[in-house]
């Protein structure tokens, strides 16, 4: 899940996910140990509960976890600063959920959040604002955000990866960037080319 610094910047992350995956349910959500995401999570894809756990009806509207709900949180142990054992905690689903979605997973076979602090990385290198111990930083939120998208989008469409590199039908490497990769374009998008792209098409 993307960072949130406190339960309101969570539930708005969570929401925010949920919206740009259309809704649909994940065979398997991951984060670090941020305690607000275990109830923003259960805001945005729990159902009504209708009975408590004793079988008594709910007095109070709120929300539970629906069984196809399988929520994973990674906890690292550190002592003196360093990393000495990694935890992984089931916050929602069952063991026998966390194991198919794992064998049906294309990228790992554990519980893990390495792909999302390689994006975050990936991010204060681009974006000096997001960089710890520095002097760059923003004076507001607009202008925090609009950075945020150019570094992103110019990455994801601009930046051939070198990991991502493919052999081309007539032998040599093809360049290819994250967007190409995804099957969201054919080429690598020059700058200008990105920043002309309208981003709402008029009828």
């Amino acid at each position: 899940m993307p960072g949130a610094r406190n339960a309101e910047n969570a539930e708005e992350a969570v929401a925010q996910f949920k919206r740009r995956t259309g809704g649909r349910p994940m065979d398997l959500i991951t984060s670090d140990e941020h305690r607000p995401y275990k109830e923003a999570i259960l805001q945005a894809y729990g159902v009504a509960a209708t009975t408590t756990p004793s079988g008594l009806p709910v007095r109070a509207p709120r929300k539970e976890a629906p069984p196809s709900l399988c929520y994973a949180a990674v906890h690292k142990v550190r002592r003196l600063g360093q990393v000495v054992e990694v935890v992984i905690r089931l916050v929602f689903g069952t063991a026998a959920g966390l194991a198919a979605a794992l064998l049906g997973s294309a990228v790992s076979r554990a519980v893990n959040v390495s792909l999302l602090e390689r994006q975050h990385l990936t991010d204060r290198h681009r974006n000096a604002r997001k960089r710890r111990k520095t002097y760059c930083f923003s004076k507001d939120w607009e202008s925090h955000e609009a950075a945020t998208y150019f570094t992103l989008y110019s990455y994801n469409f601009c930046w051939p990866v070198r990991t991502l590199r493919e052999r081309s039908a007539d032998g040599p490497l093809r360049g290819r960037t994250p967007a190409m990769a995804a099957g969201l374009t054919d080429h690598v998008w020059s700058l200008a080319e990105w920043l002309r792209f309208p981003v709402i098409k008029l009828e």
